[in-house]
């Protein structure tokens, strides 16, 4: 199974690369497919590139769902 994990886009580089946040955690990630990224955006990683743009709601939404999903994998195997 692929996931695509909301971020937040913290530096964007002239190279069509930046850097996103994902639980205080900084990496690095191609921004080239999603248009109009700026600092502060919220978008979907997959495999290191961006693949589409949501908002903050959407994406406290997913990650609030995500946390649940592996809390209860967790509970299961425990």
């Amino acid at each position: 199974m692929c996931l695509g994990i909301p971020v937040k886009v913290v530096e964007v580089l002239d190279s069509g690369m930046g850097r996103v946040d994902f639980k205080d955690t900084k990496i690095k990630a191609n921004l080239m497919l999603v248009e109009d990224v700026k600092v502060g955006d919220w978008v979907i990683i997959h495999a290191g590139y961006a693949i589409s743009k949501l908002n903050e709601s959407e994406a406290q939404e997913t990650l609030d769902l995500l946390r649940d999903i592996l809390q209860d994998e967790q509970q299961t195997e425990g």
